[in-house]
């Protein structure tokens, strides 16, 4: 039976299918380990039934130890080609008129300049923002989601931090936000690891 003809009817079935999907979907996401579907059905019904493994405890954990190194070695080998990317947009950017580089290497350009107060760091702000990548790839934003948030000023990544304090409420200014100011080697959610982050940011008020 191919897996088109499956019947997902049941709560039962629904449960299943949904717990697979999960972890198919979890596998994918971290990347650098090849799934042998036989192999994985196999030690999923051994575990479902209780049955004897049929590998070593010694040789599970080698074999784990080396899929970990792998996975590893793909996430530092991406990042590194994500960051040399990012360098080379920011350094292009950096040369556009109106843009603003600081001593951190956070890039701004002031969309609309605002006359209110700026933030302190004991501070909250209400703000309206939208987040891509260099590639346009939009990966959060309250714009489209159609309401402002409100956060501590230094509960946010270092640029984030950076340049509320540099901002006056009213303005609205687009970042460019280095990986070494974001989330570095880290990847995060749909934020490859080593990526350089947009922003533009609305600043609402101080609260």
């Amino acid at each position: 039976m191919s897996s088109s003809e499956y019947s997902l009817d049941t709560v039962d079935q629904r449960v299943s299918y949904g717990i697979a999907m999960n972890v198919g979907a979890n596998i994918a996401r971290q990347g650098g380990v090849e799934i042998d579907l036989a192999a994985f059905v196999v030690g999923l019904q051994d575990g479902l039934s209780g049955a004897k493994p049929r590998v070593s405890e010694a040789d599970l954990q080698a074999a784990f130890k080396d899929a970990q190194a792998k996975v590893e070695a793909a996430a530092a080998e991406g990042a590194a080609k994500q960051a040399e990317a990012g360098n080379a947009f920011l350094a292009g950017n950096k040369a556009r008129a109106g843009i603003v580089t600081t001593q951190s290497g956070l890039q701004y350009e002031v969309l609309r300049a605002g006359e209110g107060a700026k933030p302190t760091p004991d501070q909250s702000v209400e703000v309206h923002y939208h987040g891509t990548l260099t590639d346009g790839t939009v990966f959060d934003s309250s714009v489209e989601r159609g309401e402002t948030i409100s956060f501590p000023v230094t509960g946010v990544i270092r640029g984030w931090v950076e340049a509320l304090q540099l901002m006056s409420v009213g303005s609205k200014w687009k970042l460019f936000i280095p990986a070494d100011l974001a989330y570095g080697n880290r990847a995060q959610g749909g934020i490859p690891a080593g990526s350089v982050l947009i922003f533009e940011v609305e600043l609402i008020g101080i609260k």
